[in-house]
C-alpha cells in the first residue's frame, strides 16, 4: 500500500486561533506530526504561521532587522530539530517562543565578551550584587502618551546589548533577576543595575525621538 505523507497532500488550513474549533485542532495536530517527521512543507507552513510574532520577539533583542533575521533563522532550525521534545501538553506557540528567546540569549552570550559594554567604561562583569538596589524605575512609557509599538522597538534597538537583553527578559519574559543572572552568566546586581539603566535610557530616547518635554 502506498504511503501518503503530508508533503503529498494539500496542507490543512491553520490559524493562530486553531484551538477554538475541532477542525483547527486537527490541522494543528497534522502540522505538528509533519514537523516531527521532518516534512519540509509542514515546516514551511509553521514558519509562515509564526514568522510575524517571532520576528517581533527577535527585533526586541537586536539592533537591526538583519540581526533579528539571523536569530530567527537559527531559532527555527532549533525548533525543527527539537520537535521530539514538544509533548503537546502546552502551547505550541509558547514552546516555539521559548526556543526563540533562548536563541537570542545564546546570541547575547556569544557576543558579550567581544563588544558588550554598558554604555560606560565598565564592562558587564564589573557590578557586584550590592551595586544596585532592588528599586527600579517605573514603566518607561507610562508618562509618554500616544507612542506606537514601532517607536518603542526603535528606541529599544538603540540601547546597548546588555540593557536591551536584561530589559526584555525582565519585562517581556517575566524572568526574575536570579533567572536572568543565570541565563546570561552575570550576577544579580548586574541584572538589577542594567534593568534600571535600561528603563532610564529608554525613557530618554523616547522623549527625544518623539519631541516630548
Amino acid at each position: 500500500m502506498a504511503q501518503h505523507h503530508l508533503s503529498d497532500q494539500p496542507l490543512p488550513r491553520l490559524t493562530l486561533t486553531w484551538v477554538s474549533t475541532e477542525a483547527n485542532q486537527a490541522a494543528y495536530e497534522a502540522l505538528v506530526d509533519g514537523c516531527m517527521k521532518g516534512e519540509r512543507r509542514a515546516q514551511q507552513r509553521v514558519y509562515e504561521l509564526f514568522y510575524g510574532k517571532m520576528m517581533s520577539v527577535c527585533m526586541r533583542y537586536t539592533k537591526n532587522t538583519d540581526q533579528a533575521k539571523d536569530i530567527l533563522q537559527d531559532g527555527f532550525i532549533k525548533v525543527f530539530r527539537s520537535m521530539e521534545s514538544f509533548n503537546r501538553a502546552g502551547s505550541f506557540e509558547g514552546w516555539i517562543r521559548r526556543i526563540i528567546v533562548n536563541t537570542a540569549i545564546d546570541h547575547f552570550r556569544r557576543s558579550k565578551h567581544s563588544y558588550l559594554l554598558l554604555g560606560e567604561e565598565r564592562s558587564i562583569e564589573d557590578f557586584a550584587d550590592g551595586d544596585a538596589e532592588d528599586t527600579l524605575a517605573d514603566d518607561p512609557g507610562e508618562d509618554l502618551p500616544d507612542l506606537k509599538p514601532a517607536d518603542v522597538i526603535n528606541a529599544m534597538q538603540k540601547l546597548t546589548p546588555a540593557y536591551r537583553t536584561v530589559f526584555n527578559l525582565y519585562v517581556f519574559e517575566e524572568m526574575t533577576h536570579k533567572e536572568i543572572a543565570e541565563a546570561l552568566g552575570i550576577n544579580v546586581g548586574t541584572s538589577k543595575s542594567n534593568l534600571a539603566k535600561a528603563k532610564g535610557n529608554l525613557k530618554k530616547l523616547l522623549r527625544k525621538e518623539n519631541k516630548i518635554q
